[in-house]
């Protein structure tokens, strides 16, 4: 049977609204984890992936709130919402530990999943995102095109940011361009933008990390006890390589992999080689 977002579409209720996943697959959990960015959504990040993931893993690809397809989660910040999306998706489910693979956002959802719960985290795959910006500008390129977009949404600012997703800007077709445009005009989705991306929330964040309120979560990656894997576009101007250099030395079991010709959607863009890696790697540490 083909995988298609209405044969593996489930819905679940909480007391904070529905959360939606896609199903697939049989074996151990797997739960994919997306991305932040314009028009974002779980199966917008791994529809691709999700037949590969299912020959050998029971996948479950979570929509997080507030990315227009769950259900926001009123006063709350998107990655804090996020994360406990995942505990209560789990919890509902009666998963009481599985393998994560994170995209960006995702990744670093897993890891403060990895760190806060440990027992819950058999083994994590982050794709870019995770750690510090230690010699690119910080914000990045790719944080700062979204910032924009959120402060005054044009699709003209969607396209630079698509563009600044990949490396080959044949992946940025017009149907790409409408199908995020479409999404990122959901008022919920552009909401939960606006709350990560946007100049106010931005520079509120900034000053809570400055005044010390907060430690910023990359200190602590030391805590991952799970066998973790990082993976890299090489030319990836969301989250620019140098950002790797910290985790990769502080995950005390972390494997890393870099794909050349490759921007921050390397589950797209390096599709099948990201898989290969991915599969072997979690056949080695996910019996």
């Amino acid at each position: 049977m083909d995988l298609t977002q209405e044969n593996t579409r489930r819905r679940l209720d909480t007391e904070d609204g529905a959360l939606y996943y896609y199903e697939a697959g049989a074996g151990e959990p797997l739960i994919l984890l997306h991305g932040s960015g314009i028009g974002v959504s779980g199966w917008k990040n791994f529809r691709g992936n999700l037949a590969r993931f299912a020959e050998h893993y029971h996948c479950y690809i979570l929509e997080f709130p507030g990315f227009g397809v769950s259900d926001p989660v009123a006063g709350t910040h998107p990655v804090v919402s996020a994360g406990a999306s995942v505990l209560k998706f789990m919890d509902a489910l009666g998963i009481e530990s599985a393998a994560l693979l994170g995209n960006s956002m995702g990744g670093v959802v897993g890891a403060n999943l990895a760190v806060r719960e440990p027992h819950r985290v058999r083994a994590l795959i982050g794709i870019g995102g995770i750690g510090p910006n230690i010699f690119a500008a910080d914000p990045s390129e790719g944080t700062r095109l979204p910032q924009e977009f959120a402060d005054d949404p044009a699709k003209d600012k969607l396209v630079r940011w698509l563009n600044c997703m990949v490396y080959d800007r044949a992946l940025v077709t017009e149907e790409l361009i409408e199908d995020r445009w479409a999404a990122a005009t959901d008022p919920a989705s552009h909401a939960s933008l606006a709350a990560m991306y946007g100049s106010k929330a931005f520079a509120a964040q900034q000053k809570m990390q400055a005044q010390g309120k907060f430690p910023p979560y990359w200190s602590m990656l030391h805590k991952i006890g799970c066998p973790t894997l990082l993976t890299w576009g090489l030319d990836d101007r969301q989250s620019p390589p140098d950002m790797l250099l910290l985790p990769m030395r502080t995950i005390p079991n972390a494997e890393v992999h870099i794909f050349p010709k490759c921007g921050h959607w390397v589950m797209v863009e390096a599709k099948e080689a990201f898989e290969r890696v991915a599969l072997e790697f979690l056949q080695r540490v996910v019996s």
